[in-house]
């Protein structure tokens, strides 16, 4: 008995005890949407407005990345706006193209709406700006996050961490408690960055196998909150 009580643990009880996530962070573009292709083509049209060109391999490149390093990408391919402008102006365009129809990705409803009847806190971590976010989060059916963390909100856009700090502690969580979802390299970095064990959702750019993170080839589809807390579970016991 005396040699038990001093005895130090290795680690923390927490880690050994906890069975799932304090909160689940979720991307939204290409995660909980497959709006990529809306912002895709609504750049397409405006290069062209201005006569300029705009590849498949120019879009993939933008994919996760913040909307004011876009904007200055597609000032380099001749269009003639400001970054504020080129912003509101894709931003309009791709809200215009989900009001005829929002793309979800196959799953990732099912798994919020689990996710939020099990008392799991979500939150949304995206690099489109609060009124994209809101013509997506509105038209969900119920009210699943408690906060949305936004593009116009940060200092730093995606890969820096920042974005999915911000989503833990408006949560009141440490991130390394938490679930991150992603679908682009820039995200996964951010979360990987900010500590939070992550899921990646590959859906227009392949992302290679890590040991930073786990992937879903399919997405949520076919996943339940079980999944993911397993995964949270092993990662957490790395």
């Amino acid at each position: 008995m005396g040699l038990l009580s001093t005895i130090e643990l290795p680690v923390p009880l927490t880690v050994v005890t906890e069975t799932r996530p304090a909160a689940v962070l979720w991307d939204m573009d290409g995660t909980l949407v497959d709006t990529e292709p809306y912002w895709m083509a609504s750049e397409t049209e405006l290069v062209t407005s201005f006569g300029g060109s705009w590849t498949m391999e120019d879009a993939v490149q933008l994919v996760g990345q913040g909307l004011w390093h876009s904007a200055r990408i597609l000032q380099s391919h001749g269009v003639d706006l400001s970054e504020d402008e080129i912003i509101d102006r894709l931003t309009t365009r791709v809200i215009d193209r989900t009001a005829a129809e929002i793309p979800w990705r196959p799953g990732s409803r099912e798994l919020l709406r689990e996710l939020h009847e099990l008392g799991v806190p979500n939150a949304l971590v995206t690099m489109s700006v609060r009124r994209m976010a809101e013509a997506i989060t509105d038209n969900i059916g119920f009210d699943p996050f408690v906060t949305l963390i936004t593009g116009d909100e940060v200092t730093h856009s995606k890969p820096h961490p920042e974005p999915y700090h911000l989503g833990a502690r408006a949560l009141g969580v440490d991130p390394a408690l938490c679930v991150a979802i992603e679908d682009s390299a820039p995200g996964v970095a951010s979360a990987v960055a900010a500590g939070a064990v992550v899921i990646a959702v590959p859906m227009h750019v392949a992302l290679l196998e890590h040991d930073d993170y786990t992937i879903w080839e399919d997405g949520a589809a076919g996943r339940n909150a079980e999944d993911l807390f397993s995964v949270f579970r092993e990662r957490r016991s790395i």
